[in-house]
């Protein structure tokens, strides 16, 4: 499992040995926080568009800065462990920019992938991938099933979340 968690340096060696022998590579990114059914069915369809699945996880810092204070509640070492004991997840890599922009460019994915709340010409990279003769695939997401919902709920059933400092 600890295989599937490369840097970003590894990482795009191994994307580019899987092209040359002519393996599709799909890429999408996200903070992945507390991981729901919405993440499992969203990666399995990603995985579905090609033969390799890499991941660009946001790192704790970057998680912050996006989600805000107390976020993440899951801290990024667990999370790319447990994305990358994934059967459909080949790889994971973290970063901390706020968006995967420089990560894709470096990997040059052959498919980018996004849920159903980014419509195509939003999705970050898009522009990257295209030039490089590949494609956005745009994954409908799981109603009523989000991160930030579940952590509304646990509130609302007065349950108080102690958040990391």
């Amino acid at each position: 499992m600890k295989d599937k968690i490369a840097s970003r340096t590894k990482l795009r060696a191994i994307v580019r040995k899987l092209q040359r022998a002519g393996r599709r590579v799909v890429f999408t990114n996200g903070c992945f926080d507390i991981l729901h059914v919405g993440h499992v069915r969203y990666l399995s369809e990603a995985r579905a568009l090609g033969d390799i699945l890499v991941i660009g996880m946001n790192n704790d810092r970057s998680v912050r800065r996006l989600k805000g204070a107390g976020r993440p509640l899951v801290g990024e070492r667990e999370r790319a462990e447990v994305l990358a004991a994934l059967e459909m997840v080949d790889y994971v890599t973290v970063f901390g920019e706020d968006t995967p922009a420089e990560l894709i460019a470096e990997l040059r994915p052959d498919i980018l992938v996004k849920g159903g709340d980014y419509r195509a010409e939003e999705v970050v990279g898009k522009e990257i991938v295209e030039a490089s003769g590949g494609r956005v695939a745009i994954i409908p997401l799981v109603k009523g099933r989000s991160t930030t919902g579940i952590i509304e709920e646990i509130k609302d059933i007065g349950i108080v979340i102690k958040t990391k400092k």
